[in-house]
């Protein structure tokens, strides 16, 4: 997923830090191609009734971005993951009320890790997010793989690299975040 040069994105959210506002209009080319394919990893598809899409999601999440903190391209990425995740699950959260007390929103959790045919489970959105919320107070880390794997469709190598450890380690927390949520989510 590596498109944007790392050196000038850094530059550029340096330069949104210090108050510089044209830096966040020069920052949009160089990781609206990123963002569009995290968001389009993160979408699940496109489930009846949903009315954000790919393109909204990643303008409301580069809304919510613009002129936070971050050390480099790939912690702003980082966040816009989260950043996302959030917007998606307000979104579920808002659909389940709007017609009293709201119909669950599903969504596919695909086992990315299995060799093999491909394993899909119908997850409800908003208990994924209230157990990833849980998992992240017992071990921060498994619930941050479990963002980069599962929400933005990130391999092993590309995990291991975005959170500084190694891929054996990430591959672990990734065994272990996907056994606690299957016991945590009733194994739906």
């Amino acid at each position: 997923m590596e498109r944007s040069p790392p050196q000038q994105v850094t530059r550029l959210l340096a330069r949104i830090e210090s108050g510089d506002a044209a830096a966040a209009d020069d920052l949009v080319p160089l990781v609206y191609d990123d963002l569009r394919e995290l968001a389009r990893k993160m979408y699940f598809g496109n489930p009846a009734g949903r009315t954000l899409n790919p393109t909204a999601l990643v303008h409301e999440a580069f809304v919510r971005l613009v002129g936070s903190d971050f050390s480099g391209r790939r912690h702003f990425l980082g966040a816009a993951v989260v950043a996302m995740r959030r917007l998606l699950t307000d979104h579920a959260r808002a659909k389940r009320t709007d017609k009293r007390g709201g119909a669950r929103h599903h969504v596919t959790l695909v086992d990315r890790i299995d060799d093999g045919p491909d394993r899909a489970d119908e997850v409800d959105l908003v208990a994924l997010d209230d157990a990833l919320h849980k998992l992240a107070t017992l071990h921060e880390r498994q619930a941050r793989v479990v963002e980069l794997r599962f929400l933005a469709g990130l391999s092993v190598a590309e995990t291991a690299e975005a959170l500084e450890i190694s891929e054996r380690t990430a591959k672990a927390d990734w065994q272990m975040a996907k056994a606690w949520l299957s016991r945590e989510l009733g194994d739906a």
